[in-house]
């Protein structure tokens, strides 16, 4: 598995390897010993979600704030998406800094999204099936957002902005400024 890091600290992409012949293809898409070795630190994933939306459907961009923070390790089994992850541990010399990513189906490339930061996708297929891992379970008094088109972020999510198709909870979001934020010294792994 190749590990790519980004300019923001702990986002990586991974690109694993995929043996293909005339019958299809193998890959192995997560081995434990070599994520925790490529991002330096333990993170025991618990659980796995699955969504399929159609083309312009974005989602986030969402976060769980302390005690129930998650990491995300994201990819796409069908279709296409570009997915973000945003920075939002106040301090951080990257604090407001996105990546934006190209998964899909074909690529086999998938995203990991540490504790402390907002995530997003919008798909840009007709259909797709996206997948992630979580190392904390969802709770719902602890689930926040960030409004999807704030400026000071300034994401570029690839399709035309009027054909975003969003939940009215997603519309609602606060900007980075209003939103409810992580502290950069503060140990999200415990």
């Amino acid at each position: 598995m190749k590990i790519i890091k980004t300019e923001v600290e702990g986002v990586v992409i991974l690109e694993p390897k995929v043996f293909g012949d005339d019958r299809g293809y193998f890959t192995e898409t997560f081995r434990q010993d070599q994520f925790e070795e490529a991002i330096g630190y333990k993170v025991n994933f618990i659980q796995d979600n699955e969504s399929k939306s159609s083309f312009g459907v974005l989602r986030g961009l969402h976060y769980q704030l302390p005690p129930f923070s998650q990491s995300k390790l994201v990819r796409v089994i069908i279709g296409s998406v570009i997915d973000v992850a945003v920075d939002i541990r106040k301090g951080s010399p990257t604090f407001g800094k996105h990546i934006a990513v190209e998964l899909s189906g074909e690529n086999k490339r998938q995203l990991f999204v540490p504790r402390g930061f907002a995530h997003g996708f919008v798909v840009t297929s007709e259909t797709a099936i996206f997948t992630y891992k979580v190392d904390n379970y969802y709770a719902p008094e602890y689930d926040k957002g960030i409004v999807y088109n704030d400026p000071a972020i300034d994401i570029s999510w690839g399709i035309d902005l009027e054909k975003l198709l969003l939940s009215e909870k997603d519309k609602m979001h606060p900007s980075l400024t209003d939103a409810d934020l992580f502290d950069y010294k503060d140990n999200l792994y415990e």
